[in-house]
């Protein structure tokens, strides 16, 4: 556990066939995943600057540890692709969840980290930022309100996985993968 951040609760791999990954994190007996084809991102700043970056975004969990994976959808500016045009595809950043979103920032703002991009997802109790602490780690580190409605989505998830019997392992929008 991390004494600024707090546990790690999810791993987050950028990857270029999200159908491909999910099959593959199955074939571990880790499920189901739920999916969906275009994350509505709200206010999604790329170093600074708006960037109109698209994803698909699937999630699952492994007992309390959720596996994320992204796939770019476009070529807008955003770390992911960065990381993809570096020649990579894996884990590219561990998150922490909080419910005090605004104090987490600030803190690592104050203590010298830089934010990479960062936006929300479902208005301002579903704020990301992914601190731009490659070169220190080998990963960026992702801070994730969990106050709201995401945070109540990644409990659900949670709790569907520990009582997975193995059915319906492709949940959401599949029928646009």
């Amino acid at each position: 556990m991390s004494r600024i951040f707090g546990n790690i609760t999810q791993l987050g791999y950028v990857v270029r066939d999200i159908r491909t990954e999910m099959q593959r994190w199955l074939d571990q007996g880790v499920g189901p995943w739920f999916y969906v084809h275009d994350v509505q991102t709200d206010n999604f700043v790329y170093r600074g600057a708006p960037s109109p970056m698209k994803m698909s975004v699937a999630l699952a969990n492994s007992g309390d540890l959720q596996i994320e994976l992204i796939q770019p959808r476009n070529d807008a500016p955003s770390l992911y692709k960065e990381f993809l045009d570096s020649g990579r595809e894996g884990l590219q950043h561990i998150a922490y969840w909080t419910k005090d979103f605004q104090g987490l920032y600030d803190k690592a703002l104050e203590l010298g980290y830089t934010v990479g991009h960062e936006g929300s997802i479902g208005g301002e109790q579903g704020r990301f930022a992914y601190l731009d602490t490659e070169q220190t780690f080998g990963h960026i580190i992702e801070i994730s309100d969990t106050s709201g409605p995401k945070g109540q989505f990644f409990d659900y998830i949670r709790q569907v996985a520990a009582e997975w019997n193995g059915s319906e392992p492709l949940r959401g929008e599949i029928d646009k993968l």
